[in-house]
């Protein structure tokens, strides 16, 4: 039967296709049927809701009637949200990246019908162009070859396939040394931009796993070198145009190398990585320019990003009316007739509006020439109304499309940035807002099957779809650990603990050490994929030893070490191969290797002060527990049995088996954090 099935998909993304003369299929068993019974190949689209170039293809193609026909004619139209199905997508852009072309999306790629990839590539136009071939030559060529020169498959498919299967259960063990995380930072460093700070060149991404290694090293060494690649980069963000100067939160990347044009996406998990690093980074420096974008991103958030139901949707999308940034940019004389004119030239003098714009004949609000000079208080006050203003006349435009599914492995992200903020600027809102939706989580998108409760990877209009990944039971455990050490409610460490069993009972390589990327029971791909590099969010096996080693501080479950120690070891091999998405991978290595232990003694109330001023100190690798009882910590604990002082509130620092004495006062605390941080 030929026809369009996407509509009864709940993917934003699949819905945006519903109408397309395209016969689409969702991915599954039923499309893989189908171009079997058909003996015709498969044509894999996949991208995402807020992608610009996705929708570009599928105005210039898929909406396109004589283009579909080809389509509909030769092939099995099979179209995939990336964010729903990250495993579909990992599969065939290695693939993708194994014919030697650079990844991206949209995901164009053409597999036999038993799902086999044999060539591709990403954006195709619908004419000649940018030194393609049009997408209708393409197509033909691709069908033509498929039928008159089979030969030519078979080669590719079993070579792709060979090739993919052999990356999956590639195993290269180790033991790194304890250097290796102020090494690797040293090597970083070279990467960096001195000018704009981030990785040298352009586009520029974030790449916040990497700045919070550098930033370990730091804390760790005390090395300015290390500090200023980190704070260069967040100052340029947050002054640049990837920064949403009016209703806060970062674009997805920067096309240029100065973070002034971004991409103008807006995704969740990006949101969640800065929020986190931000704080961490104020903790240290105190610096009033990290707090604003925090708390500006966190109304952000709360404003646009929370759904009904308390979670946290996925996106907000780069194009409005069709056009990408249209939402966000501004002319001269829109800014002119808004303001007064002494208030216009404040706005304009600060925000880098001119008459020719700096983008495509418009402005993109930012303030990169105050990026190395930051505004004095004054000038921030008198900023601030015109802002709110300017606000209020952009939320008239036609805002950008949202993507509201639940991903259970950026909630986690969310979640845990919004613990460790609200913690450390004293704001129970964001933590209460990050315990709603972990609850949202643990009970509807974690249901019982079969006696056992099993999370998935996404939820949206009432429904559940998909297993979860590993990337969402490490994030979603990560997530219980910081609502535990925020809230000091030991019941998250209970569902850490949960979450790491099912890990540990559908994910483990028994083999190799570490944890597939899909469940054992999971609908089949043609590859069961195992990485420790770090896509555009944190990779499990990059995060798991860190989450192991602080639930095994937690609980005193030893265990827990062991396993930190066998997916460190299953991966240290990468080492020597391509350190650059391995920024998770080493912090949970120096995790591992010197987590600082805090022990509050004393109710929540009465140490509310010594918890405050812990929160207060960058210390990636702590580890906070609070007890009313000493004697109530695991046995082998160092701090088991200790005593409050004088009937105090007491804290008590510990390394290794060694622990401070008795400490009451909160800058005594952290003079001793900081101390034990730097040992």
């Amino acid at each position: 039967m030929s026809r369009n099935f996407l509509a009864q998909e709940t993917s934003p993304y699949l819905l945006q296709h519903a109408n397309n003369p395209v016969h689409w299929r969702p991915w599954g068993e039923a499309a893989l049927a189908a171009a079997k019974k058909e003996k015709k190949p498969i044509l894999l689209s996949v991208g995402y809701a807020a992608c610009h170039w996705c929708h570009v293809m599928a105005h210039e193609s898929f909406e396109d009637e004589s283009v579909a026909a080809v389509m509909n004619a030769h092939f099995v139209p099979i179209k995939v949200d990336r964010e729903e199905r990250p495993d579909i997508d990992a599969i065939y852009m290695s693939a993708l990246h194994l014919l030697g072309e650079q990844g991206g999306w949209p995901l164009t790629m053409f597999l036999t019908p038993d799902g086999e990839p044999f060539w591709g590539g990403t954006y195709f136009p619908r004419e000649p162009a940018y030194g393609r071939p049009g997408f209708t030559q393409v197509l033909e060529e691709v069908a033509r070859i498929f039928r008159e020169e089979p030969a030519k498959i078979y080669k590719n498919r079993t070579a792709l396939t060979k090739a993919l299967e052999e990356q999956a259960a590639a195993a290269h063990p180790g033991d790194p040394a304890p250097q290796v995380p102020v090494l690797i930072a040293e090597k970083l460093t070279e990467l960096m931009d001195p000018v704009h700070g981030g990785v040298r060149g352009a586009p520029k991404f974030p790449q916040v796993p990497l700045l919070s290694l550098v930033w370990r090293a730091h804390l760790k060494t005390g090395r300015d070198e290390f500090a200023e690649p980190v704070t260069r980069a967040l100052d340029h963000m947050s002054e640049g145009g990837i920064y949403d100067h009016l209703g806060g939160g970062f674009a997805r990347y920067s096309v240029d190398e100065a973070w002034l044009a971004p991409h103008f996406e807006k995704m969740l998990y990006d949101n969640a990585l800065l929020i986190d690093l931000l704080t961490s980074v104020w903790q240290e420096t105190r610096k009033p320019l990290y707090e604003r974008r925090v708390r500006e991103t966190v109304e952000w958030v709360a404003r646009e990003m929370v759904t009904e139901e308390g979670g946290f949707a996925a996106s907000l999308d780069a194009d409005s009316e069709g056009v990408e940034g249209k939402f966000y940019v501004w002319s001269e004389e829109a800014v002119d007739n808004l303001f007064t004119p002494g208030e216009a030239t404040l706005f304009k003098r600060f925000y880098g509006v001119t008459p020719e714009g700096n983008w495509e004949g418009t402005n993109i609000l930012n303030r990169l020439a105050r990026a190395d000079a930051a505004p004095t208080a004054d000038e921030e006050a008198a900023l601030e109304p015109l802002r709110g203003r300017a606000f209020a006349e952009r939320d008239m435009r036609i805002h950008p499309g949202f993507d509201d599914k639940v991903l259970a492995d950026w909630n986690g992200l969310m979640i845990a940035a919004l613990a460790r903020a609200g913690a450390t600027f004293g704001e129970s809102e964001w933590v209460e807002m990050a315990a709603t939706a972990f609850r949202f989580a643990m009970e509807t998108m974690r249901p019982e099957t079969d006696g056992a409760r099993r999370l998935h990877h996404t939820w949206r209009d009432g429904k559940l779809q998909h297993a979860a990944m590993a990337d969402d039971l490490a994030d979603m455990a990560d997530a219980a650990i910081a609502l535990a050490e925020a809230t000091g409610n030991e019941g998250y460490v209970g569902q850490a603990e949960s979450l790491v069993a099912e890990l540990d009972a559908h994910y483990r390589d028994e083999t190799n050490g570490g944890y597939f990327f899909t469940a054992d029971d999971a609908p089949a791909l043609i590859v069961r994929r195992r990485t420790a590099s770090d896509d555009a969010t944190p990779a499990a096996n990059g995060l798991m030893p860190g989450v192991l080693t602080k639930l095994a501080l937690l609980t005193g479950k030893r265990d827990y070490f062991a396993r930190a120690d066998e997916v460190i070891r299953a991966f240290a091999g990468e080492l020597q191969r391509n350190i650059f998405p391995l920024g998770s991978y080493i912090a949970s290595l120096d995790t591992r290797l010197k987590p600082i232990q805090i022990v509050l003694i004393g109710s929540n109330d009465e140490t509310s002060d010594l918890a405050r001023a812990v929160f207060g100190v960058s210390a990636p690798a702590r580890v906070l527990m609070r007890v009313e009882d000493a004697t109530t910590l695991p046995a082998g604990h160092p701090a088991h049995g200790k005593t409050a002082l004088d009937g105090k509130p007491t804290a008590y620092v510990c390394a290794g088996e060694t622990c401070s004495l008795p400490l009451t006062d909160a800058d005594a605390l952290v003079e001793a954090l900081k101390r034990a941080r730097a040992a």
